[in-house]
């Protein structure tokens, strides 16, 4: 996920206190000792999380030779990158050799173009400003972007019972709309949008902060593009939330439920390529279809179609490696 950074300095109160609001990922300042009286975030100063031209190093690009000191920098550091006239190039020959740029910008269109350069965009912005308001909306612009799942449809061929087993479901501090869920698989390789729980039911209530995901071995994919067994997630950690259309956001884990349910497993394909996931047996429990409308794991039938998404096989820690494995 894209970052985005506030700078403070020189020492403004409400400038700080807005960023941490607005749910940034750090705070420039020239001391870190008056941010943390106001709460818990990333600093970055000389007596920071991070230390400036320790950690991560603030050059100003003036000259072509700025640009070549900031390209082998950024190779081996985070760089927060000055262009005092705003030019994209430099930006750009950046961008095209380091994973770790973060652009200084003053307001929401420039950041929107920082984060979009080359498609694949910088790693954060740093943003310097005295109004609160363009804290606040690029802190939102900035958490929404670069995060997108394209989704693909899937043809049920089986829904068979699977017996007793722990399922898990995913409670997050975000409230989630209809439409939107978790991609969750037996595999790797593949995983269906798992709709949440936010539709009325004569039996319970809409719990729309949860996602009842399918039993604890299954793999839950991230924003990041790792992914985590649903049995190891705990509160604090960060999932990804997908929506129908192919949008994405990160959402925190408030509380992790794993109990002992009937099950069901689910088996699909999409041109070829087999995809299953075991859910829980109960009528509560949705997919999503193309058109982001639920349909209950007790209604699904093969030749139905539910959305989901592929993926290359093999994982190592979550994160995908280039080596035969088999999954099945």
């Amino acid at each position: 996920m894209k970052q985005v950074l506030v700078d403070v300095r020189p020492w403004n109160k409400e400038l700080a206190i807005t960023a941490l609001e607005s749910g940034a990922d750090g705070i420039v300042t020239d001391s870190a000792a008056p941010v943390r009286e106001l709460g818990r975030i990333t600093t970055i100063a000389p007596d920071g999380d991070l230390v400036l031209g320790k950690d991560i190093v603030e050059i100003i690009i003036k000259s072509t030779e700025d640009q070549d000191k900031a390209m082998e920098t950024a190779k081996r550091m985070p760089v927060i990158v000055h262009t005092p006239d705003w030019t994209v190039i430099p930006l750009e020959n950046l961008v095209a050799v380091a994973d770790s740029v973060i652009a200084v910008v003053k307001n929401l269109h420039e950041a929107e173009l920082a984060l979009g350069i080359l498609e694949k965009g910088v790693s954060g912005v740093l943003l310097q400003t005295e109004d609160p308001a363009v804290i606040r909306d690029v802190a939102k612009a900035v958490q929404g972007h670069g995060c997108r799942q394209d989704l693909i449809p899937l043809t049920i061929t089986a829904v068979t019972p699977a017996g007793m087993g722990d399922r898990v479901c995913v409670d997050t501090c975000s409230l989630m709309t209809d439409g939107e869920g978790m991609l969750v698989g037996n595999t790797s390789s593949g995983f269906f949008l798992v709709h949440a729980e936010t539709l009325e039911n004569p039996y319970v209530a809409p719990r729309p902060f949860r996602v009842n995901a399918g039993a604890v071995h299954a793999y839950l994919k991230l924003a990041d593009g790792k992914t985590a067994y649903l049995a190891d997630l705990k509160a604090g950690d960060r999932v990804m939330v997908n929506g129908a259309k192919g949008s994405c956001r990160e959402a925190t884990v408030g509380r992790v439920k794993i109990e002992q349910r009937p099950l069901l497993l689910i088996e699909a394909e999409h041109k070829g390529a087999e995809v299953t996931i075991i859910l829980q047996n109960a009528e509560t429990i949705r997919l999503a279809k193309p058109d982001g409308s639920a349909i209950s794991v007790a209604a699904l039938n093969p030749g139905d179609v539910v959305l989901g998404a592929l993926d290359t096989a093999g994982r190592h820690f979550g994160m995908a490696v280039n080596e035969t494995i088999l999954e099945k």
